[in-house]
């Protein structure tokens, strides 16, 4: 074939996928149609560019499907590799993402804030697909309720590639879902790199110790407390109900460090969790888990792009920091709200205006937290100072101290404490006079 006649069929080539320039087959005259491999590197490209316009606040200009394949019809035989593509693709990316340090509940959290649900159900499948070659015992417990929680499994058929099953199960064209999941693997390439808080798949140890989580009777509890404390309208009984909550947990918690400590052979490892925070007052929120976190011997850190909370501490004392601050947040919001609507009903209408602005709300929130802060320290101090052996137990907890301390520096070297900024007096005070209501010695009986 004369040269001309070449440039005519790589141009007509172009024109068929899109303007991509694939290379020709080797030993041949006639122009090629891509590879999976190549159409997988092709995603992987619109998904950079969508990634790269979407960090800098700007839309993608040209629909990513027509940068690489064209419109697509349901017969065309490229379409079975492009769904090849879409699989490599995506465990490529899912790969390097759970290096990184992602847990399947932050991807889907990441996800759920920032693509659409088709997008987050091709990446719950695909966390699913990823862990599948590994043996049930290689994957730690935290990766196996997590996944359990999402309902990532494979429901898909592997007679054909899980591309087309999914698109079909959605109701997708194949363009509408390969621009979905370019969406999907642009929130994948944006996420940073995180810290490794749990063992990949593939390299957890079965003969590793058991971690130690709290009692489910004890938990059971604390659980009916709580749900009473949110599910009532008195701001007393509700953190009154909190502080026998927090009370209780301590109690446990002081008994287990006894019993470790006189078990030897049971090491006593810190771990670590994530928590994800809604929009809006992020910031006065990780203020309310940072409290309870000190509060129940852990240390916390919040990651403000992302929106999320790192905990560092021992398993039990990690589900007592989740259960308490789910709920605190819970009532804190609600007791913010109750403020708001308590001004709305007086007779000053600016008043009313100033309980409803941002400022009044995050400045009720940040002294609510820092209150609630006050009252947890001091009743978990009454715990201590009231147990059975506090001389024996406070150089344990100290030297449990010293250990999750050294976790939290080495996870975190770079960490800085941060202020934050009170732009309301008025909320700040509210703030701790609807702590203050809250008479936390009544769980003390």
């Amino acid at each position: 074939m004369g040269k001309p006649n070449r440039k005519h069929r790589a141009a007509k080539q172009r024109a068929r996928y899109g303007g991509a320039d694939f290379p020709a087959m080797h030993g041949g005259a006639e122009e090629r149609p891509p590879t999976a491999e190549e159409i997988g590197n092709a995603i992987l490209a619109a998904a950079m560019e969508s990634a790269q316009r979407g960090a800098r606040g700007r839309s993608v200009q040209r629909d990513p499907v027509v940068v690489f394949t064209g419109r697509l019809a349901a017969d065309d035989p490229l379409v079975h590799e492009v769904e090849r593509g879409a699989h490599l693709a995506g465990q490529h990316l899912m790969t390097r993402v759970f290096r990184n340090g992602w847990l399947p509940a932050d991807i889907h959290q990441a996800a759920r804030r920032r693509v659409d649900d088709f997008a987050v159900s091709f990446l719950i499948d695909t966390m699913a697909d990823a862990v599948r070659p590994f043996a049930p015992a290689t994957v730690d417990e935290t990766w196996v309720a997590q996944l359990g929680e999402l309902a990532a499994d494979a429901w898909w058929s592997d007679s054909a590639p899980h591309f087309g099953q999914w698109a079909a199960k959605h109701l997708l064209t194949t363009n509408e879902a390969l621009t979905t999941v370019i969406e999907a693997l642009a929130l994948l390439i944006l996420l940073p790199k995180l810290e490794l808080i749990t063992p990949l798949p593939g390299t957890a140890r079965p003969t590793a110790a058991v971690p130690h989580h709290v009692d489910e009777k004890v938990l059971g509890r604390v659980r009916g407390l709580l749900a009473k404390a949110e599910s009532t309208s008195f701001p007393e009984e509700a953190e009154a109900l909190s502080a026998k909550a927090q009370e209780l947990m301590t109690k446990y918690a002081l008994d287990r460090v006894l019993v470790d400590d006189a078990d030897t052979a049971v090491p006593d490892l810190p771990g670590a969790r994530r928590m994800w925070l809604d929009t809006p007052y992020t910031d006065a929120k990780a203020l309310l888990i940072d409290v309870v976190a000190k509060a129940n011997r852990c240390r916390a850190v919040f990651s403000s792009a992302w929106g999320f909370m790192t905990i560092v501490g021992d398993d039990a004392d990690l589900d007592a920091v989740e259960l308490l601050s789910t709920s605190l947040l819970v009532q804190a919001t609600r007791a913010m709200i109750a403020n708001g609507d308590k001004a709305s009903r007086s007779d000053k209408a600016s008043r009313s205006d100033e309980a409803r602005s941002r400022t009044f709300r995050k400045s009720f929130l940040v002294a609510y937290a820092t209150r609630i802060g006050e009252r947890l320290e001091a009743a978990t101090a009454a715990t201590i100072a009231e147990s059975p052996e506090p001389q024996r137990l406070l150089p344990v907890l100290a030297s449990h101290q010293i250990a999750v301390d050294a976790a939290f520096d080495t996870l975190f070297p770079q960490a800085r404490n941060r202020g934050i900024t009170i732009r309301s007096a008025a909320g700040w005070d509210a703030g701790r006079v609807a702590a203050d209501r809250a008479r936390l010695d009544q769980g003390r009986s």
